[in-house]
């Protein structure tokens, strides 16, 4: 059997109806923005691999890195024991982090550093004797994460149909607009005496179809939370290290949060790790002589050294001259190709780009994410060398930093010989 008939017999590929599925490409190798396959064929990888890789694939500087750290400490259990790349990573991320933040905590990807997040802000008021306030307010079209908590203040979608009778309650509000900032102002402060946390993704939703928003009207409502000492947690997974040309999607705003969740591009895509970050104030929740007010949450792989080896390496790319100068030429390309989409005559809308992220819609049924437009984009786009995955009709691009402008220019390309399928 080749690869994809023994993937078929022993795989479960994820966010992939299992019947009639396409069989998927076998990649054996990546390099820079490339993606090869079996025969041969390269496909710039547009979207970064699920977001995460930030430098490009199989980058030597952190490939060495790893195997220096390989040969020294590969895993040790976090609890009772501390090691050099886990110590050096936190201090080096309290130094770059938007707000106040005192201590890391590490987990394992983005939705465990949310959930790591609503239990570290619920246990907050019940460690104080406040357990009346255990509702999170979240805002409606979020994706927050796969387990369960994650789940719940996620909007409620096909992400999470199938367990709706099984997630906790939560508060919806619409992203803020001029039209309803006040109303999701009232109706948080009337739940404020109830209200332990709120969480958002700032300014850009991802897998919810990277609806984008805007900072001023976000931070009236973040002024009310902190008002209301409403824990403001900011979910960065997908926005921080310079997805929205700033370091994080934060810096935009004034209002910082009291906890931020990252994961995705923290290790430049090289490994999973997850991090929530609190200021001293959540900390001192814990400080407690009493040992049932412990945070009793870890995981075995938490602070695993290879992984926070790959983050100290990515953060050494991202702060080299030359990798700002690419985010910046990016973030312009971007909005340039914004401008050429307006003047199509393709059945598009709604076209927003903020930094390195530019998405719109395909005005073809339905906005939602079973909209089979995604696979149609996606077979056309390999054909021509290119690796897009929309989000239902939702076309986007958010590329890896080491993307040339030839590369870029023939992503562009591509979408636009795409979209004359449509005219």
């Amino acid at each position: 059997m080749n690869l994809v008939e023994r993937d078929a017999a022993v795989i479960w590929h994820p966010f992939t109806p299992q019947k009639n599925r396409i069989d998927p490409i076998p990649i054996t190798k990546g390099k820079g923005t490339l993606l090869f396959d079996a025969a041969g064929n390269a496909y710039i990888d547009a979207i970064s691999s699920w977001w995460v890789t930030l430098h490009g694939h199989a980058h030597p500087y952190i490939a060495e890195k790893l195997y220096r750290q390989a040969l020294q400490l590969e895993q040790v259990i976090f609890a009772g024991f501390t090691h050099e790349p886990a110590v050096c990573l936190a201090e080096r991320l309290l130094e770059i982090l938007s707000g106040p933040f005192a201590k890391i905590f590490y987990s394992d990807n983005g939705s465990t550093s949310t959930e790591v997040a609503l239990k570290m802000a619920i246990q907050f008021w019940w460690n104080q004797q406040q357990q009346q306030r255990k509702k999170i307010i979240a805002f409606k079209n979020a994706y927050h994460g796969d387990t369960f908590g994650a789940m719940s203040v996620s909007d409620r979608s096909v992400f999470t149909l199938a367990f709706h009778d099984l997630l906790f309650e939560v508060i919806f509000l619409d992203t803020p607009s001029q039209e309803n900032i006040a109303s999701s102002i009232a109706t948080m402060q009337q739940y404020a005496a109830e209200t332990a946390a709120f969480i958002y993704e700032p300014l850009v939703q991802g897998a919810g179809g990277l609806k984008m928003y805007d900072a001023a009207l976000l931070n009236q409502l973040l002024v009310a939370a902190k008002e209301n000492s409403i824990i403001c947690i900011a979910d960065e997974v997908m926005t921080g290290f310079g997805r929205t040309g700033k370091m994080f999607a934060s810096e935009y705003l004034t209002v910082k949060p009291d906890i931020i969740c990252l994961s995705k591009g923290l290790t430049g895509g090289t490994m999973a790790l997850g991090v929530t970050a609190c200021t001293q104030q959540i900390y001192n929740a814990y400080m407690q002589d009493d040992a049932l007010k412990t945070f009793f949450h870890g995981h075995s792989f938490t602070a695993n050294p290879l992984a926070c080896t790959a983050a100290l390496a990515s953060l050494d790319l991202l702060q080299q001259p030359d990798t700002v100068t690419a985010i910046e030429k990016i973030c312009k390309s971007i909005a340039v190709f914004a401008n050429e989409l307006t003047q199509l005559k393709a059945p598009i809308k709604n076209i927003r780009t903020l930094g390195t992220i530019i998405a719109f819609e395909i005005k073809l049924g339905k906005d939602e994410y079973l909209n089979n437009v995604s696979q149609f984009v996606t077979q056309a786009a390999l054909k021509q060398g290119v690796y897009l995955r929309p989000l239902g009709n939702t076309v986007y691009v958010m590329p890896p930093y080491c993307i040339t402008d030839e590369e870029l220019r023939i992503v562009f390309t591509v979408i636009k010989n795409i979209l004359q399928h449509y005219e």
